[in-house]
């Protein structure tokens, strides 16, 4: 596999990699159909990220876009997409274009994100679900985030928990025990997945994965401490994919839960700040 110090280049090959995939198993014909469609992602933030109406918007780590389209229908005045995949961003550059969006893509690694747009440029940053886990260091992310950001502007996350990133597959007993690291650790951790979280037929091309999990105490002093104010924090018991095959059941909107008793589990999580 190579050297997981070199977590950039195996990661963005998987994502490369991935881009085909979802374009076929987004359901972005939804879009087209629907000029009022919005992701189910987007649908399940909406009501904690408020209006945005008149905002000037950054989703970092966007992929192909979908939710960028989405908050793009939201009313933003400017949406702009940042990700380190530029057939992502061809891929969402043709779903902004067939759905007559005006949006500005960047391709750019995320700690290379104040080079690429320039200081104090947005009033949200939004970041989607499955996005500190790709990042080996949640400081650099915050200090990021608040340079991006105007004086009072907003951070929306909605993230995986990092209890959840700790858990193992489901074992042949079916009990779902913690395997990986629930803390911040140097040169994160390898995987192997031949498949992505949509369904598909074939193997991934480049299936190596190097993830790297954040406890909740690092989040939120890395929050703090580049500036930000948290304005709330709140747990949920679902997240928009089969995180844990059989284990975890559709509790309808794409969002899965634990089958057997969910609230041991929490699965996701939404963050709120606002920089001083």
């Amino acid at each position: 596999m190579g050297d997981v110090d070199d977590y950039r280049s195996i990661n963005l090959a998987n994502w490369n990699s991935r881009v085909a995939h979802h374009v076929s198993g987004y359901a972005l014909e939804a879009f087209l159909a629907d000029p009022a469609h919005i992701s189910s992602v987007v649908q399940f933030d909406q009501t904690r990220l408020g209006d945005i109406s008149g905002l000037d918007v950054v989703h970092l780590q966007c992929h192909i876009g979908s939710d960028t389209l989405s908050l793009h229908r939201l009313g933003a005045r400017s949406v702009t997409g940042l990700d380190f995949s530029q057939p992502a961003l061809d891929a969402a550059g043709a779903l902004a274009r067939a759905n007559g969006a005006d949006i500005r893509y960047v391709c750019s690694d995320l700690y290379d994100a104040v080079e690429a747009l320039g200081v104090e440029q947005f009033d949200l940053v939004y970041t989607g679900i499955g996005a500190l886990c790709w990042l080996p260091n949640v400081r650099r992310w915050a200090e990021v985030v608040a340079t991006l950001l105007r004086p009072g502007g907003r951070l929306f996350i909605r993230e995986g928990h990092p209890v959840l990133w700790s858990l193992c597959d489901p074992r042949p007993d079916q009990l779902v025990v913690i395997e990986y690291p629930y803390f911040e650790v140097d040169g994160g951790t390898a995987f192997v997945e031949q498949k992505t979280y949509v369904e598909h037929e074939g193997d991934l091309a480049a299936p190596d994965i190097v993830g790297f999990n954040h406890g909740l105490g690092e989040i939120l002093t890395a929050v703090a401490d580049a500036g930000l104010r948290l304005v709330s924090f709140e747990e949920h018991q679902t997240v928009p994919w089969n995180a844990l095959g059989d284990a975890m059941i559709d509790t309808g909107d794409e969002e899965f839960a634990l089958r057997v008793m969910p609230e041991r589990l929490a699965a996701s999580y939404t963050l709120r700040a606002e920089k001083l």
